[in-house]
């Protein structure tokens, strides 16, 4: 019998080791991890009701939980059309990928919705193959995700070594160095890379490096996949991250805020010229799902709202003010911290040990706020606030980074820098 009845901690957490995953359990307590019931805005709230503000989410909900004009498009959708099979066509589809591709760089016309970021990607290099690209160039420290395809161009081995062997070859480059990169470059290559390396650490690139690498593509025949996963759609103080430089990628690779923190959805947006292979024989690469009514009017929902809110104007002008908050606020802290860097409302704190990363995410969670670790860099702690941070959000966050800070410094005897 299904009982509404809601379970507590201890009960999600026995359940959660007995049927979901023994080690998120025990991580769970080791943590003292909440157990959250509910989302609104840039709070949420736990099972016991306490309120948290969310810095967390890994660039999910760039408009906050449950932004309204999502949450009621999805909800009218339900009622009349919640799924379809694959090759089953509809209106939302058609919408939806229009205005996606409205509102990408010039080139970019065609649009494959995916379920996720990872599959937008396993989507990207079953393209690249399909155009003849059989090797492909990564980077040291990205990450496109954990399916098998997207697995082989994550730049960790803790990730990659218990699934070897993976689809390749696979060459890595340091992040930043074009020149690296375009010496491994053939016209049988295709090059993935982060604008700005989310899971790597929130690491900005050198001025200029995303412009060389499209060059040194363009030189050889090597086609370019840019992955936006984490940086599109105004989080990072313009539409695409890719802007700064005036880059066209063949294939662009969104997901995370895509769906409005409501419905999961990725995408790839190509070229005519390197979706052609799909455009001749469309039943190579389907999904039961990707492409769904649901999915599809959340897509266009948030890109409206992105435009309707000028989310990409929100987050720049976050961007000094989170870096002057953080930084003031982990003055305390001294040498702990090597640097703070990032772009607009993307911003990443890294520790010279990871160990103090760590203590710094309890710290915070202790003091009411949810941030994230990054998986590719454990010593670097990432915030990730919605574009609605007002007044009364950077307060309570400046005053959780102070005191974390504060509690930091004491516990390892540091000063000021």
């Amino acid at each position: 019998m299904i009982t509404e009845e809601r379970l507590d901690r201890a009960e999600v957490l026995g359940l959660y080791a007995k049927h979901v995953n023994s080690g998120l359990a025990r991580l769970a307590a080791l943590m003292a991890a909440p157990v959250i019931v509910r989302g609104e805005g840039d709070y949420l709230w736990t099972e016991g009701g306490e309120q948290l503000l969310n810095c967390g989410g890994f660039s999910v909900f760039l408009l906050g939980h449950g932004y309204p004009p999502v949450v009621d498009a999805v909800t009218r959708q339900l009622g009349t059309l919640a799924l379809t099979g694959p090759l089953v066509h509809h209106e939302e589809l058609a919408r939806a990928a229009t205005a996606l591709a409205a509102v990408c760089p010039p080139g970019l016309e065609y649009v494959h919705l995916t379920n996720s970021g990872a599959e937008a990607c396993e989507t990207a290099l079953k393209l690249a193959r399909m155009n003849g690209k059989r090797h492909t160039v990564s980077t040291e420290g990205g990450f496109h995700g954990k399916t098998l395809g997207a697995l082989s161009t994550t730049g960790r081995a803790v990730f990659r070594d218990p699934c070897e062997p993976l689809p390749g070859p696979v060459d890595f480059v340091p992040y930043g160095d074009a020149e690296a990169l375009a010496a491994r470059l053939t016209s049988e290559s295709c090059v993935i890379v982060e604008p700005v390396q989310g899971e790597g650490g929130v690491r900005v690139p050198p001025p200029g490096y995303l412009r060389e690498v499209e060059r040194a593509c363009r030189r050889t025949g090597a086609l370019l996949i840019v992955d936006e996963v984490q940086t599109g759609l105004g989080r990072t103080g313009r539409m695409w991250a890719i802007e700064e430089e005036g880059v066209t990628p063949d294939l662009l690779l969104c997901g995370k805020a895509l769906g409005g923190g409501v419905m999961p959805v990725g995408a790839v947006v190509a070229t005519a010229e390197a979706y052609a292979p799909l455009n001749r024989d469309p039943v190579l690469h389907t999904s039961t799902y990707g492409g769904n009514p649901l999915a599809s009017v959340a897509v266009r929902h948030t890109v409206e709202a992105v435009l309707r809110e000028d989310v990409p104007g929100r987050a720049a002008a976050l961007e000094g003010r989170l870096r002057d908050l953080l930084t003031d606020g982990l003055a305390p802290c001294g040498p702990l911290v090597k640097e703070i860097r990032g772009r607009g409302a993307l911003f990443g704190v890294e520790f010279h040990q990871r160990s103090h990363a760590g203590e710094f995410v309890l710290d915070l969670l202790e003091h009411g706020v949810v941030v994230c670790p990054t998986g590719n860099a454990l010593g670097t702690v990432r915030f990730t606030p919605s574009a609605f941070f007002g007044e009364r959000e950077l307060t309570l966050l400046a005053a959780a980074v102070e005191s974390s800070a504060a509690a930091l410094a004491a516990r390892h005897g540091c000063g000021p820098r």
